[in-house]
């Protein structure tokens, strides 16, 4: 612990340059905690989970993309948390004078690339390969596809190659909606959203916009490592997460030799797989997926 001591005690203690050089440290500090503080989280819909017994019959379903998910406010480009994305001019060029949510992605099994250019400061030629999927036209009225043709009509008159509308398949049934999860899933996507086309657009948590997954995931802030053994002495054996709820767990397992080398610090957000739940609320077969960065 640094101990502070007055100007009295000690002609070393009165270093102008020590002084200073403290001084801008904690005024960085401050600033960096006010530049996190001021961050407006934007007005989005939250995708609930699909249990199988919801009415999906002519609901429209769609690829969900693995990727950083990026809201434009009609002036620029923000995280979900509403930090500011430092996209290139070039990209947001033609961009509308009204809102877009969409999905900052590449391909397929792709996210680390995704997450590293899309949340870089500056911004680098690894942006020419980043597309722009919309998926929502938050503050457009009517229902879901008319939102939508709002957003591909401005780009039909204000054409943006690296911007599309993700496609959208009319749901026959159950059934329906497993085959087409299982052709996502063979060509290496993550999953499907279903979504009820009739009704205007609100924001949070939707029963009407369903994620499709034959896994849950879910994220927590790592608060503790614990070392390796055995075959990974001298790396991290596990990561001890704490979820929303405050429910706390050790996670090992899904972890490479890289990820195990240099793992998550403490205070970071890590995405994380499983299915189902103990009595005690802890995750089933948690499996690690991803450092969150956005």
């Amino acid at each position: 612990m640094t101990k502070l001591t007055s100007p009295s005690t000690s002609s070393k203690t009165r270093n102008p340059r020590a002084l200073q050089s403290t001084f801008v440290s904690v005024l960085a500090v401050i600033l960096l905690s006010c530049s996190i503080a001021s961050a407006d989280p934007p007005a989005i819909q939250h995708a609930g989970t699909y249990t199988g017994r919801e009415p999906v019959t002519d609901w429209l379903m769609s690829e969900k993309l693995d990727g950083i998910r990026g809201y434009w406010t009609g002036k620029e480009l923000v995280t979900r948390k509403g930090y500011r994305i430092h996209a290139p001019g070039w990209f947001t060029k033609h961009f509308p004078p009204f809102a877009l949510d969409g999905e900052l992605w590449r391909r397929r099994n792709d996210f680390a690339f995704v997450q590293r250019t899309v949340l870089d400061e500056v911004p680098s030629e690894n942006w020419k390969e980043i597309t722009y999927n919309i998926f929502e036209v938050p503050e457009a009225a009517g229902d879901f596809l008319a939102r939508l043709e709002k957003a591909a009509a401005w780009f039909k008159a204000h054409p943006a190659p690296h911007v599309r509308t993700i496609e959208q398949t009319q749901c026959r049934g159950p059934n329906h909606l497993d085959a087409f999860l299982k052709k996502i899933e063979l060509l290496g996507g993550e999953g499907v959203i279903v979504k009820n086309p009739a009704l205007p657009f609100h924001a949070g948590r939707s029963p009407h916009m369903l994620k499709v997954k034959n896994f849950s995931d879910m994220e927590g802030t790592v608060i503790a490592h614990t070392p390796g053994k055995g075959k990974f002495e001298g790396m991290m054996g596990s990561i001890t997460l704490r979820l929303e709820n405050g429910i706390e767990f050790k996670l090992g397992t899904g972890f490479t030799i890289a990820d195990r080398k240099h793992p998550p610090p403490v205070g970071a957000v890590v995405t994380f797989k499983y299915q189902g739940f103990t009595q005690k609320g802890i995750p089933r077969f948690a499996s690690f997926m991803r450092v969150r960065g956005d």
